[in-house]
């Protein structure tokens, strides 16, 4: 019986700790240079499993699985909008939005209206990205959360600049 009331604590912290990188956070290493320049392949990032209210060029992860890894994209088109990229322009809704992270040539590709629970994701590096022009629009219950922090390496510890 003392052996089991000295287990208690240590079952406490594993149910805990399984609790919160199942709901709340846990990290993810960045495959591949789709998100460069914002992002390498090797970092180590956390991201928010709680954090469920995406905006236009949040960091998000997709639970799509490309050649074995989740995708880290970013968020170019909400739900309901129009978009379209004609001469290296991001139009939405009709009206050009700066892309600031753009990086590379985008390609002109034909407009799309997204539904009520779809967003258009994009990587940064747009010459090598498989993101939503090859594998299409992404549902919100694909999207395991945001990401915004890095860990690893420690010169780039912080927010994802």
């Amino acid at each position: 019986m003392k052996f089991i009331k000295e287990l208690i604590p240590y079952l406490i912290i594993i149910a805990v700790v399984i609790s919160i990188r199942t709901f709340i956070v846990t990290p993810i290493i960045v495959q591949g240079e789709s998100m460069v320049p914002a992002l390498d392949g090797g970092e180590i990032m956390i991201l928010k499993k709680y954090d469920t209210s995406y905006e236009r060029f949040d960091i998000v992860v997709v639970n799509k699985s490309v050649e074995g890894d989740n995708l880290i994209k970013r968020v170019i088109g909400l739900p309901g909008e129009t978009i379209r990229y004609k001469n290296n322009k991001l139009y939405i809704n009709d009206e050009i939005v700066n892309d600031i992270y753009a990086y590379g040539d985008t390609g002109n590709f034909q407009e799309i209206t997204l539904g009520e629970d779809e967003y258009f994701l994009m990587g940064d590096n747009r010459e090598i990205s498989k993101d939503s022009r090859t594998i299409g629009i992404i549902k919100s219950q694909e999207i395991e959360g945001t990401v915004g922090v890095v860990l690893y390496p420690f010169n780039k510890i912080g927010k994802v600049k």
